[in-house]
């Protein structure tokens, strides 16, 4: 049965790396949940084992981020926010400067992949109406918002795992971790204008696109009030889980919009893989305690978080490998709590990373099938071309920053 459920979880991290299995239709989220299923039924865990395996605050936090996300999104303070940097920007190179600075500091305190879902067609639409590339702005956007939301505990589903183990407070990582940030979309734009010499330019725009925008007016009101006052109770130190939860069930009392349509767009795919990912991460532990060489390969794991340089460079391994929420699981037990720097390298690498390879994000991908859609076609090279030293100097100089 051992045997067996090292088959189980070999092929379950293998799927979730490659983000499918061959010849069946299976997502990450139910190659998790599958996964999980088996090794419960050889018992590996029991069911209840299974159960408190799951962190109740990071899915929590999840849903809860989701439902202020959805909020925002329905009343337009995502459209009003793209429609103000590009009314902003006034050449092509300023367009350049607006969108990775503005989606970058929205993704810094927003999930990052609903920025990239909701900017890539208007980015699109309105680069097309200019006669510019798309594709540098693409690029922009998908890596602006990977690298702003390494700033803050709320940018990205692998800091809210690292902020839901550590205990590190809101403030104190955002202290920390915003140069990183600011640095990154530095670096971004540098490459960019290095790459494309079309995004160079400082020539004055003839006219600025008019884009139609979709308000609800209440709604945005009451949205932006309640998510300022859901960064404040962070500010404040209150318990993110807490807060995010009781800001997501003030925006839910509304007469405007059916519950379906809220709870339409909170993303059940990445609940159920972070749920199945808690208990694959609980049965790899119980696999590798109960086998008779799991006291020999501890020592060699330990090995991997004990200086900075390596736990950054295999964590940014892994997430290549196997994607970035299921490595920062799979290090987490490896970290002590009260190492508050080998956690932020945790953080920084599994996100930094993503900018590596076209499949190495979300956003990523979300940008380039948006793309495709469009008829403009973003290659593996040409994002490997941008996303490798983008990835090499934004880790080089984390681990300058944090060691």
């Amino acid at each position: 049965m051992q045997e067996l459920s090292w088959l189980v979880l070999g092929l379950s991290y293998v799927g979730l790396g490659l983000g499918s299995l061959p010849r069946l239709r299976m997502n990450r989220a139910t190659i998790a949940l599958v996964g999980s299923a088996l090794l419960i039924g050889l018992g590996t865990l029991s069911l209840r084992q299974a159960w408190e395996a799951i962190d109740p605050t990071t899915i929590v936090f999840l849903l809860s981020m989701m439902v202020v996300n959805a909020s925002l999104s329905y009343g337009g303070a995502f459209q009003v926010a793209l429609v103000g940097l590009i009314r902003a920007s006034r050449s092509p190179f300023g367009l350049l400067i607006m969108l990775v600075f503005g989606s970058g500091l929205l993704s810094a305190f927003l999930l990052n992949d609903t920025l990239a879902l909701v900017f890539t067609p208007l980015t699109l639409q309105v680069t097309t109406v200019l006669g510019l590339n798309s594709i540098p702005y693409l690029l922009a956007l998908a890596a602006a918002t990977n690298l702003g939301s390494v700033a803050t505990l709320s940018g990205n589903p692998q800091n809210i795992l690292v902020g839901s183990f550590s205990g590190i407070g809101y403030l104190e990582f955002a202290g920390r971790m915003t140069p990183i940030a600011v640095v990154g979309l530095l670096v971004e734009v540098g490459l960019l204008w290095l790459y494309y010499p079309q995004v160079r330019s400082l020539k004055p725009f003839a006219e600025v696109p008019w884009i139609p925008l979709r308000l609800y007016p209440p709604l945005l009101r009451k949205s932006v009030v309640i998510t300022g006052g859901l960064f404040v109770a962070f500010v404040a130190g209150i318990p993110l889980a807490e807060s995010a939860l009781v800001a997501a069930a003030l925006l839910l009392i509304t007469r405007r919009l059916k519950p379906e349509r809220f709870l339409g767009q909170v993303d059940w795919n990445l609940l159920v893989m972070f749920s199945g990912l808690f208990i694959l991460t609980r049965a790899t532990r119980e696999l590798v305690a109960g086998s008779p060489w799991g006291a020999s390969l501890w020592p060699l794991a330990e090995g991997l978080a004990g200086s900075p340089l390596s736990l950054l460079g295999g964590v940014a391994l892994l997430s290549n490998t196997i994607s970035n929420v299921p490595a920062v699981l799979l290090l987490q037990p490896l970290i002590p709590q009260q190492d508050a720097t080998a956690w932020l390298l945790l953080a920084a690498g599994s996100t930094l990373a993503g900018n590596l390879t076209l499949f190495g994000a979300v956003a990523n991908l979300i940008t380039v099938e948006a793309a495709a859609k469009k008829g403009y076609t973003l290659t593996f090279g040409e994002h490997l071309r941008f996303g490798l030293p983008l990835t090499m100097l934004t880790l080089g100089f984390t681990w300058l920053w944090l060691r």
